[in-house]
């Protein structure tokens, strides 16, 4: 039996799409207040539960006959307004699964963190890899210092005895929700939003994510964290792609330091007054010039046979499903 928490959110949908197709897999599916759609209702050989990680109590019932763990599930958030709440949840959530683990002795553990676990480097353009040490800077997110917490959880479960590896996704990008996370990125680019940064940030498609997870999960790999990215792309690339899949133009104002700070400071003051949840904060803003390089090497050197989908392939996937998705609506 495996667990997958966050089932029902981005990442975990896939995943659970995935595992359900599996031979004989049978998967308990958690969610928490998103409660899963009609389709991933009747995935075979999935059992969905509705649980709160910070339970210690339904975290003990839901890892019964369990011996092996996906922990997806995260607060993904750079609002400055729920920084306690990531904080808090991502890591106390992370704590009580690893305890459990090691109490109900599973076969292995595959935990998402992100590259924003690794830290933001001071140095422009240096290429980052697994070995990063996480230094205090002004320039890590609240959701990184939370993820890189909750790391440490699991490498405190791995000196204890618990089998575990962590992956480090970059942005990750495919078919979801559209309203939200990178999703919404296509969304934003096909209403039109007219700019762009030339920030380097790693990106990979959640098909990647998902294959990188199982066959992890299925080897004898153990104690290890790996970075899954495709490759370092800037904004503007990733935006051109998605216009050009859209047929559509594509942004064409570069937004520099004095631009994003007023858009972060309008899209909060937008907040504050419809209640909704900002679109760009101060960090995202910030991230968003940073050029950021992440290596790919180590997982690609674990498993030789890993081959990442390219950054057009993934952007042409979604535009089809969200043009296909939005003539639907129609």
């Amino acid at each position: 039996m495996i667990l997958v928490t966050g089932a029902s959110g981005f990442l975990g949908q896939h995943l659970v799409r995935q595992l359900s197709q599996e031979r004989g897999v049978q998967v308990k599916a958690l969610y928490h207040s998103n409660a899963p759609s009609a389709e991933l209702i009747q995935l075979k050989g999935v059992q969905w539960e509705q649980c709160d990680l910070l339970d210690i109590y339904e975290v003990a019932h839901v890892m019964e006959g369990i011996n092996e763990v996906y922990h997806c599930a995260a607060i993904v958030s750079f609002d400055p307004k729920k920084k306690n709440e990531l904080l808090h949840f991502n890591v106390e959530s992370t704590v009580n699964l690893v305890n459990e683990a090691l109490e109900s002795n599973i076969r292995k553990m595959v935990f998402v963190s992100s590259i924003a676990a690794l830290g933001r480097s001071e140095k422009e353009g240096k290429m980052i890899t697994e070995e990063e040490q996480w230094e205090e800077s002004h320039q890590n997110s609240a959701y990184g210092q939370s993820k890189y917490a909750a790391e440490l959880e699991v490498w405190r479960g791995i000196g204890e005895g618990l089998s575990a590896v962590i992956v480090n996704p970059g942005i990750i990008l495919g078919e979801g929700d559209w309203t939200v996370g990178s999703a919404n990125l296509m969304k934003m680019v096909h209403d039109g939003f007219p700019f762009f940064t030339n920030g380097v940030n790693g990106w990979v498609d959640v098909k990647d994510v998902v294959k990188a997870m199982i066959t992890l999960m299925h080897s004898d790999v153990d104690a290890e964290r790996f970075i899954v990215v495709e490759g370092n792309h800037t904004y503007k690339e990733v935006f051109e792609e998605m216009a050009a899949a859209l047929n559509i133009k594509a942004p064409s104002i570069e937004a520099g330091k004095t631009m994003t700070r007023i858009a972060w400071r309008w899209a909060t003051l937008q907040s504050a007054f419809s209640g909704k949840p900002v679109t760009i904060t101060k960090e995202t803003a910030n991230t968003s010039l940073k050029k950021s390089f992440y290596d790919n090497n180590k997982l690609l050197n674990t498993i030789p046979s890993f081959q990442y989908t390219t950054l057009n392939k993934t952007i042409n996937r979604m535009a089809a499903a969200f043009k296909n998705e939005s003539s639907v609506k129609n």
